[in-house]
């Protein structure tokens, strides 16, 4: 029903915003990366998705309408609600999240609060085909890129680096570099660390 909102920001949470629409305020419930992303100026324009039960209407704000399709396909699982459906949304990109159900990755969708094993796997058999359609994701890349990060994990973890930071570093690396080699990401990522 409402499927965008454009107007001028009032309050500004980390899960929540205010839009003021001619008068009309809107509260979205947003996800950190769309927060992180909100324009400094006051005038913005968020995609939005209407979740409507019987004690409640939701209204929920995306940044960019990938991140709101990446939202609707996680909330089609058994399982996975609005609520964790935004928890994976903040705790990885959009891209992050088409990536690990690309490469079945079960151990990183299992590391966002709320998923457990079933779920996970469960995530990945409804979705993939989905995302692998809707993005035209090429699942080979997805595996070497996935290999080479697993690869250069498991040695920083080896060096005595802790996983969570040494996966926070070595995802910026990628983010720059995206066919870096193992050695490369490692290199990098030590220069961070």
């Amino acid at each position: 029903m409402i499927t965008q909102v454009r107007g001028r920001l009032v309050e500004k949470n980390p899960t929540e915003i205010v839009v003021d629409c001619n008068g009309v305020g809107y509260l979205l419930h947003i996800s950190l990366n769309t927060f992180s992303s909100l324009p400094t100026d006051e005038n913005v324009v968020l995609f939005t998705h209407l979740i409507i039960r019987e004690d409640a209407h939701t209204l929920y704000g995306f940044i960019n309408k990938t991140e709101r399709e990446v939202f609707k396909l996680l909330i089609s699982v058994s399982g996975v609600g609005p609520s964790i459906a935004r928890t994976m949304l903040s705790s990885m990109t959009s891209e992050e999240i088409q990536n690990a159900i690309a490469s079945e990755n079960v151990p990183l969708i299992q590391s966002v609060k709320g998923i457990g094993a079933k779920t996970a796997q469960r995530v990945i058999v409804d979705l993939k085909d989905k995302i692998l359609k809707t993005f035209n994701i090429d699942e080979v890349s997805v595996f070497t890129n996935n290999t080479n990060k697993d690869e250069a994990l498991s040695a920083l973890e080896v060096l005595g680096f802790q996983r969570k930071q040494s996966e926070k570093v070595v995802n910026i690396v990628l983010k720059e570099t995206p066919d870096a080699t193992v050695e490369k990401i490692i290199k990098l990522a030590l220069k961070n660390l």
